[in-house]
């Protein structure tokens, strides 16, 4: 019986979690999918996590700090100590062995600490803010990257699905031609060769669909990876090519290239400027002295018995209130060296956040100009498919009507498939420059 209890509750729990899977994603579910179970995300919102404890941490330092210790003490052997004879009616020159104290002793203390003033606490509160904001610029940087190779994952699985209809389609007609030609050549209206030319042309289209459909199952595969879904439960993209990449919205608005400033490298470089003078202030606070302030209360109990838990047991308290200053006063240079060694590293850190705004500029001035440039071939590849699907039904028709030779067909057959091998390629362009420019300035919008 609690075998079958313990089966049925395993089969509930296997069945609870199947459902928390969803069977299908849009785009968008993707994303946000992703932006939770991704586990690059989940490390680095734990990143988060241990600077804000850091930052705790750090602002315990100044915040009273409270200890207690007990000693116990058994002499196996009480210490002898040798003092003058003379003190007690001896010869002068001699000494006298006495024993002091009690066999067991026990001693309780109780201490409080205050920081009253350290320069380099004051400057390490500052230092955890900023290296909260590190952490969380590290975890927006994060976040941007995933949704990117989400879009693009999500939309080449997509474009794959599209060249396979262009495939299946390219298949159905060749196989359709392909049995009248045969037919045509069994009653001596056509040559043999016609019928291998088409025949070599479907052998080759499989191919290309047979290579297309394991495509799809490897980008869905790495789909599934990057959102941190299981790889083997089967999942359904809810958009079809269409919904994400419509012309009248998908060009309608261009991203701002002008404004750099939210370009997360550009944000963590300039974190780390902060950071380095930071880093220089500290240097600068320990010419500075510290100050600590305690109390300290201790408890003594002697015996030569255990009886410290018995309640007649007498104990000896003494109480003390101190300050610590500890002022430098010279380091041997020592400090001055790590100044300066600070304010270089500072240098470096300003030097670097231009470098890196620079090359920002031209990232994205060269992205914005492969996202024009794309969208130009998008167009122009569209009319050339366009083009390329006439000629090849005008080279169909010709051919059946004994105009041309199946060679010149074959060659306006492959013609299309190129030109739909392009389009194909185009959309796929379009969409991961606008993607790679959108991550660029930090402006990702998924259409």
């Amino acid at each position: 019986m609690k075998i079958h209890l313990l089966l049925f509750l395993t089969f509930l729990f296997c069945a609870t979690q199947a459902q928390e899977l969803p069977e299908s994603l849009t785009l968008e579910e993707a994303i946000d999918y992703g932006l939770t179970h991704n586990r690059s995300i989940i490390n680095a919102n734990r990143e988060i996590q241990k600077a804000k404890k850091e930052k705790w941490k750090t602002i315990a330092l100044g915040l009273p700090q409270v200890s207690s210790e007990v000693n116990y003490q058994n002499f196996l052997e009480m210490p002898v100590s040798l003092v003058p004879a003379e003190f007690f009616g001896g010869k002068p020159g001699e000494l006298s062995e006495l024993t002091f104290g009690t066999e067991q002793n026990m001693i309780g203390s109780f201490k409080m600490e205050q920081l009253i003033f350290d320069g380099s606490y004051l400057i390490g509160l500052q230092a955890t803010k900023v290296y909260l904001a590190i952490s969380e610029n590290l975890f927006e940087k994060t976040n941007l990257e995933v949704k990117k190779m989400i879009t693009n994952l999500y939309s080449n699985a997509l474009l794959a699905k599209y060249n396979i209809k262009f495939l299946e389609k390219n298949r159905a007609s060749l196989e359709d031609n392909f049995q009248e030609i045969h037919q045509l050549f069994r009653n001596g209206f056509e040559e043999e060769e016609s019928v291998e030319q088409i025949q070599l042309t479907l052998s080759q289209t499989n191919s290309r669909l047979k290579y297309a459909t394991s495509l799809l199952k490897i980008e869905e595969k790495m789909l599934k990876f990057v959102i941190g879904y299981p790889i083997d439960s089967p999942l359904k993209l809810k958009n079809e090519l269409d919904d994400i990449f419509n012309e009248d919205l998908y060009f309608k608005t261009l991203p701002n290239s002008e404004n750099i400033d939210n370009n997360i490298d550009i944000r963590i470089a300039d974190n780390t400027v902060k950071s380095e003078s930071l880093k220089l202030k500290l240097e600068k606070s320990k010419a500075l002295p510290k100050v600590n302030a305690f109390i300290n209360r201790t408890y003594t109990g002697n015996s030569n018995e255990f009886t410290f838990t018995d309640s007649e047991q007498k104990w000896y308290g003494s109480s003390l209130l101190g300050l610590n200053v500890k002022i430098p006063i010279f380091s041997s240079l020592g400090r001055d060296a790590n100044t300066q060694k600070a304010k270089i590293s500072l240098d470096q850190a300003k030097t670097q956040l231009e470098e890196i705004q620079s090359k920002i500029r031209i990232e994205v001035s060269a992205a914005l100009n492969e996202y024009q440039l794309a969208i130009d071939n998008y167009f122009t590849e569209k009319e050339n498919l366009r083009l390329a699907e006439r000629i090849e039904r005008k080279n169909q028709t010709k051919y059946f009507e004994g105009m041309i030779q199946s060679f010149e067909l074959r060659i306006a057959q492959l013609q299309l498939y190129t030109a739909q091998s392009n389009f194909v390629k185009a959309i796929q362009k379009v969409i991961t420059n606008k993607t790679t420019l959108e991550t660029l300035l930090n402006q990702s919008n998924t259409q």
